[in-house]
């Protein structure tokens, strides 16, 4: 990672409650920033707001972690080859950003890992950001190369788990919440891809 994106997002950290804008150059660098210089910067909170504040969990979104944690999302997407939109994607779906989210099931932290999840993944301590995001983007790595890179499965088998897709014929599960999570991550994903 260049050292003058560690930077600026060391920056935006203190600024975690402002808006945030981003935008990707020609040569695939993305830059994050609460003060766009031009007109070709999304604000990447806007899609927080809207999305994120119906998460799984129900905890409150917190707006400016999407760049807070850039950094550690990269890093994990870039060690396991998967999309950073994607883990973006779904860590608003399931926790809005919030680090100390934890769903009525009993999932923590940023990616909402079940404690066995986290267990599985060598997770300690679920609400640390780092360690949770590099477990959940594991256990995502784990379900696209189960599910023969199809994203739409291996989304499903995040929210209902893996047996249950299995046990529906490699299909999404009839679930309601998973019905709805599915389409919703699916469509961050799009959103984030346009952005990142």
């Amino acid at each position: 990672m260049p050292p003058f994106f560690v930077i600026l997002l060391l920056a935006l950290t203190a600024q975690a409650r402002a808006d945030v804008y981003v935008y990707t150059d020609a040569d695939k660098v993305t830059h994050y920033t609460n003060t766009p210089g031009h007109d070709q910067y999304q604000r990447l909170s806007a899609l927080m707001e809207a999305e994120g504040s119906h998460n799984r969990a129900g905890a409150a979104v917190v707006k400016g972690n999407a760049a807070v944690y850039a950094p550690q999302i990269e890093q994990a997407a870039v060690e396991t080859g998967i999309d950073a939109a994607l883990v973006h994607a779904v860590i608003t779906a399931e926790s809005g950003y919030n680090p100390a989210a934890v769903s009525r099931t009993g999932a923590q932290g940023l990616m909402q890992l079940m404690p066995d999840t986290a267990k599985r993944y060598a997770v300690k301590d679920a609400f640390d950001p780092e360690q949770n995001i590099r477990g959940g983007t594991r256990y995502l790595r784990d379900l696209l190369d189960m599910f023969d890179n199809n994203v739409k499965l291996a989304v499903a088998a995040y929210n209902a788990g893996e047996n249950a897709v299995i046990r529906h014929g490699k299909k999404i599960p009839p679930y309601r919440e998973t019905q709805a999570y599915v389409p919703k991550v699916l469509r961050l994903y799009d959103k984030y891809r346009a952005v990142l």
